[in-house]
């Protein structure tokens, strides 16, 4: 049950995957993943409060968003991971030992939100704008489920940031070869030595957060952070995707699915920032000259308006 990152010299002995309350196990992913969807909710009041919303209608916006979110992030799991769930259809309602993905989750609960802000007339933009710093909060924390679960990490690895994990203890599926070849025998237990992923995307969208929460004074049009949001994410994950060697790949290829929607999520919302950043300024500078050239026409008119008032020279001689 250890935990090794030998490059800082940290060691963790014993890392549960649950605990137990009064006879009742809770899996630390599942404590995680609600901790982070409070946290995440309660940024989000805060951030609705500064722009003067209502409070409740958020919060009750975020709650039926998080249930569809829980619903399509496991179906969207196991639609990609068809080939061991049609064997085992129990399986499907097992939600507490992982099994979801990210990706169905966001469009699952965004779906909920738009369908949201049409019944009650809200902005989906503005709501998006102040939604996104709470969704990316709950994703820092979430992510340190993966830690506990021994799940979401990379290619093997020699940096000094690698992670050793018990072989005994991760899915066999997610063994690549190069870990194989590069077992280390520690206390008699082998351990595969790995990239952190959990950590570098718990990081960027740390870092995400941050840039968001900087920038929503500063934004030019409704939807803007919600584009950054998108854009940003999806290219930090979409590198993730790249070294993690439990990627969901579309039936038939060996292309990842979360690797395709990332890329597509930076390429069209960063197109789509840049435009829109373009088009704002463009109309700002329009804006200007058409103010300068008005205040020009009026200063022409005083000027008319004052000479044809003003006495003649003989006028004042007399």
């Amino acid at each position: 049950m250890s935990i090794r990152f030998p490059g800082p010299g940290l060691v963790f002995d014993y890392v549960p995957r649950s605990f137990m309350i009064f006879g009742m196990e809770f899996t630390i992913y599942g404590v995680l993943i609600a901790v982070g969807a409070l946290l995440g909710m309660g940024l989000v009041t805060l951030e609705a409060k500064r722009n003067g919303e209502d409070q409740n209608r958020y919060l009750d916006m975020m709650l039926i968003s998080l249930l569809f979110s829980v619903v399509g992030s496991r179906l969207f799991y196991v639609a990609f991971s068809w080939g061991f769930y049609k064997e085992n259809l129990n399986a499907i309602l097992d939600f507490r030992n992982g099994g979801y993905a990210l990706y169905g989750g966001l469009l699952a609960g965004f779906l909920a939100a738009a369908v949201f802000c049409r019944i009650t007339k809200m902005s989906f933009w503005q709501s998006a704008d102040i939604a996104c710093p709470g969704i990316l909060l709950g994703q820092v924390i979430g992510r340190w489920g993966n830690f506990f679960n021994r799940e979401s990490f990379g290619e093997y690895a020699n940096l000094p940031w690698v992670m050793q994990i018990p072989v005994s203890v991760v899915r066999s599926g997610e063994v690549s070869g190069a870990m194989r070849d590069n077992l280390l025998t520690i206390n008699g237990i082998s351990y595969i030595q790995v990239q952190p992923v959990f950590l570098y995307e718990s990081l960027w969208c740390l870092l995400l957060l941050l840039l968001l929460m900087a920038l929503r004074r500063k934004k030019k049009y409704e939807g803007e952070l919600f584009m950054i949001y998108l854009a940003g994410y999806g290219f930090g994950r979409f590198f993730c995707e790249w070294i993690r060697t439990d990627k969901l790949y579309i039936p038939g290829t060996k292309v990842g699915i979360s690797m395709v929607i990332s890329a597509v999520l930076f390429v069209v919302f960063m197109t789509t920032v840049i435009v829109r950043c373009v088009m704002v300024q463009k109309r700002a500078v329009i804006r200007r000259q058409r103010r300068r050239k008005f205040l020009s026409e009026e200063e022409k008119k005083e000027i008319t308006v004052n000479v044809g008032t003003s006495p003649t020279n003989s006028e004042e001689e007399q």
